[in-house]
């Protein structure tokens, strides 16, 4: 039995959530989200609450039965709370700046590199050396930290590049000279 999938969601003031076949409506305050369960689990809402049941026995129903609820339960965190991840830019001349619907970054390079916010991505840099993601969507968040922490990953010796705010570099010794 899914240990994620048994425990009910908790809809909060402020989101609604429609079932119709397998498609769950999720209407926030600002925005609408939906999740399409394709037929795997059964979804009902009962008393303010969303709960998930697989629809048979079978090995495929019962793996989807906690990853949908986990999906929904995103959706229902991202239309309250929001997701955010913060990036940190370290190294001499590296930095960061918004500029309309563009974040450039000059990170080393001959030449900026300009990335093109998505739609539903909000993107603030703080001192030009750290950048604040925010967002409904937690994979959209997540993917978004990811391409921009791959244009210039931190490297081991002197840390430079682009990191998550929480993330340990391990450093590595430089070469030594030989006597």
């Amino acid at each position: 039995m899914s240990r994620v999938g048994k425990a009910p969601i908790a809809l909060p003031k402020g989101v609604e959530a429609k079932i119709s076949g397998n498609i769950i409506e999720f209407k926030g305050a600002k925005q609408t989200k939906t999740l399409d369960t394709l037929g795997n689990v059964q979804a009902t809402l009962e008393n303010g609450a969303l709960h998930f049941k697989p629809k048979d026995d079978s090995k495929q129903s019962r793996a989807f039965w906690g990853t949908y609820r986990a999906l929904a339960n995103n959706i229902v965190q991202g239309l309250t709370k929001g997701f955010e991840k913060n990036l940190e830019i370290t190294g001499v001349g590296y930095r960061a700046a918004v500029k309309g619907k563009t974040l450039e970054l000059l990170l080393g390079y001959s030449h900026p590199i300009n990335y093109e916010i998505p739609e539903g991505v909000e993107i603030a840099v703080d001192k030009s050396v750290s950048v604040s993601i925010k967002g409904a969507d937690k994979q959209q968040v997540g993917q978004v930290a990811a391409i921009i922490r791959g244009y210039r990953g931190p490297e081991p010796y002197k840390g430079k590049g682009v990191r998550y705010a929480n993330e340990t570099i391990l450093r590595k010794a430089g070469k030594t000279a030989k006597k």
